[in-house]
């Protein structure tokens, strides 16, 4: 209505209406300001004609590109509400059209996380899927993701649990190509934890699909000199991983970590913290966290050219162990509704607020919360070796394929946003940040980059 109204208002100062001066029709100053108001109004008019023409013909060039990238997208109801749609606010619901794949006939899917492969006999945990309140998820249309990966580079970098993300995508990708021999790993690895580098290649479409193993994402040190003999490591939080000049130059590049940031994996063996030549040995583990994240993050800006590339970070996927021990992992028959405080991390909280502090586009895959509720979805006993249970990592198909696409909806009342700052100093907090959708995420820059 205020736009309506200040339209309105410069209408009447343009015609002159209501004013004394229309009346003097005689005089050459009211003739010269009304021909230099209408050169004003043609000026602006000569401006917006070819900037309509160039927003009509992106609409019209995007616009069937987009519908082949989503099945059923034409149809997909979405709400008329102008208010944003949280994804990440929402429940999961029972669909028998998932699973997306299966994971005994695709060889990158690792045997260890193939629960139905491995004994599962139940068989429900494959088949909810993530509804937000306020909007529906259309699903991929695995041929229109093929065609806008053609000839790029998707990189994965973080823990296991980022390996099992580069899995679940390769295989859904795998169900749309027809020579199946034509995917294959570049060095002929086989697909284990131990390996630090895999690259898939999907060779009818020239593009690789490729995942670094880097824990930490900084520098981790075996065996420094002149250190207490406690200490048989060192993570160096002021330098990044010494592989990380591999992670240039790719097109989509997905980040995580969090998990080993835990007691048992750092003090427990002797790893602690070192900033220049000092080690930290007081030192905590939030803190130390922090410090890492504010070293990646001056890694993006310094080394990767964001034009190109488009760098998100997951957060942080809880774990349901029944105690603190990780002995007892007892899964759930379904999900659960209640998130029992397991859906907030202060290691998601940590990445939120690194990231905000960025002077480059970054955007936050926010998953936490939605994955929190998940006890049903987790390997347990089924992955090869009953007496060591495992509460952490996802069956497959499973939660991952989920993850990978509850962020595809471009929400038409949603502007995206990457979480960035500028000269004028843009403040977004990590409350809020949690509260709306992360702007351009891991299913759309699919879509998006190419263009």
């Amino acid at each position: 209505m205020s736009t309506f109204n200040r339209s309105k208002s410069i209408n009447q100062r343009t015609l002159g209406v209501g004013t004394p001066r229309t009346a003097s029709f005689g005089s050459p100053r009211v003739k010269l300001t009304s021909v230099s108001h209408w050169f004003r109004w043609l000026v602006v008019i000569g401006a917006l004609f070819p900037f309509s023409i160039a927003i009509a013909g992106g609409y019209f060039y995007l616009l069937p590109s987009l519908t082949q990238a989503f099945q059923g997208f034409g149809t997909s109801k979405l709400n008329d509400s102008m208010e944003e749609c949280n994804l990440f606010d929402g429940n999961w619901v029972f669909d028998e059209s998932y699973p997306l794949y299966n994971a005994s006939e695709c060889p990158f899917a690792e045997q260890g996380f193939n629960c139905l492969g491995n004994g599962r006999r139940d068989e429900d945990y494959l088949r909810w899927r993530w509804k937000p309140k306020r909007c529906d998820i259309p699903r991929f249309n695995v041929h229109g993701i093929l065609e806008r990966l053609r000839n790029k580079r998707v990189v994965f970098v973080g823990d296991s649990m980022s390996r099992t993300q580069w899995e679940s995508l390769i295989c859904f990708l795998m169900t749309g190509v027809e020579d199946k021999n034509s995917v294959y790993e570049v060095n002929n690895h086989n697909i284990t934890k131990r390996i630090r580098f895999l690259s898939v290649r999907f060779n009818s479409f020239n593009f690789t699909v490729e995942f670094f193993r880097s824990v930490f994402l900084v520098q981790h040190v075996w065996m420094p000199r002149h250190v207490p003999r406690r200490v048989r490591s060192t993570l160096k939080l002021d330098k990044m991983d010494d592989i990380s000049n591999q992670w240039v130059n790719s097109d989509i590049l997905i980040f995580n970590t969090g998990h080993w940031w835990v007691p048992e994996k750092l003090f427990e063996t002797g790893c602690y913290f070192q900033v220049a030549n000092t080690i930290k040995l007081g030192m905590s583990i939030p803190v130390a966290f922090r410090m890492a994240l504010d070293t990646w993050a001056s890694w993006v800006e310094k080394m990767i050219d964001t034009n190109r590339t488009h760098v998100f970070f997951r957060t942080y996927e809880p774990s349901h162990w029944s105690e603190q021990s990780h002995r007892l992992c007892n899964i759930s028959d379904i999900p659960i509704s209640e998130a029992g405080g397991k859906d907030r991390s202060v290691f998601s909280d940590t990445i939120l607020e690194a990231v905000k502090n960025l002077t480059v586009p970054i955007t936050v895959l926010h998953i936490t919360s939605m994955s929190a509720l998940r006890s049903d979805a987790h390997v347990g006993k089924w992955n090869g070796n009953p007496s060591i249970p495992d509460c952490s990592h996802w069956c497959l198909p499973g939660v991952p394929d989920i993850l990978k696409s509850v962020h595809l909806l471009p929400v038409k009342s949603a502007k995206p946003r990457l979480w960035s700052t500028s000269s004028s100093g843009v403040n977004c907090e990590a409350r809020r940040i949690e509260n709306i959708w992360s702007g351009l995420s891991l299913s759309l820059y699919l879509l998006s980059f190419v263009y």
